[in-house]
């Protein structure tokens, strides 16, 4: 006689984020069950892993082996990429363009990567200043170079739409390492190749 299927029964699972906005719709006077709403808690829910994948995401995989041995020593940028992000804060927006550059020693790295790092720490609740930092810290233990600058610019909804209301206020942070930090000419080239246009 064969053996019959082992049926496993999962225990119930707690609460879900869609479970709690709806609550959270209830609270702010909303009716839930409305047409407009019905489907707005998983919506939120799915937006909210997507913009917080960056707590998941492995640096490994992002990297995987592209760095490339050459003998260059001249500065790599890349600049204007985009990203998007969320303000510990009061879990709004922020969002602008990162400016990343290094000196190479032994190794580059694949250009695609960089936007791919930054997106890993952007994608988590953050703060522009600590972003910036980790950016710059993580291009530093991955290749190795002899510096790297990163200049961050950002505007925050945070300020544009509560608070003191300025939608026009812009929010600069750097963090320069290594020959960035310790060389004016290095620091001074970087910051004019990214006010440069392409």
């Amino acid at each position: 006689m064969k053996n019959k299927a082992v049926i496993k029964i999962m225990p119930p699972q707690g609460p879900t984020i869609a479970s709690r906005m709806k609550d959270v719709l209830e609270m702010l006077g909303e009716d839930p069950s409305r047409e407009g709403l019905v489907r707005t808690p998983e919506r939120y829910e799915k937006a909210m892993q997507y913009l917080t994948s960056g707590y998941t995401t492995n640096l490994n995989e992002i990297v995987n082996d592209a760095l490339f041995s050459v003998k260059v020593d001249s500065m790599v940028i890349v600049k204007d990429v985009e990203f998007f992000s969320m303000c510990e804060h009061h879990m709004l927006p922020f969002f602008g363009k990162m400016h990343v550059a290094y000196l190479p020693k032994d190794k580059v790295i694949g250009l695609s990567k960089i936007p791919r790092i930054i997106d890993m720490y952007a994608r988590r609740l953050q703060l522009q200043e600590r972003l910036t930092q980790q950016v710059a810290e993580t291009m530093a233990d991955v290749i190795s170079p002899r510096g790297v600058g990163v200049l961050c610019e950002a505007r925050h909804f945070c300020m544009m739409m509560r608070g003191v209301e300025k939608q026009h206020s812009g929010t600069v942070t750097s963090t320069m390492l290594g020959s960035f930090r310790s060389n004016k000419s290095t620091r001074d080239e970087f910051l004019s190749l990214v006010r440069r246009s392409v």
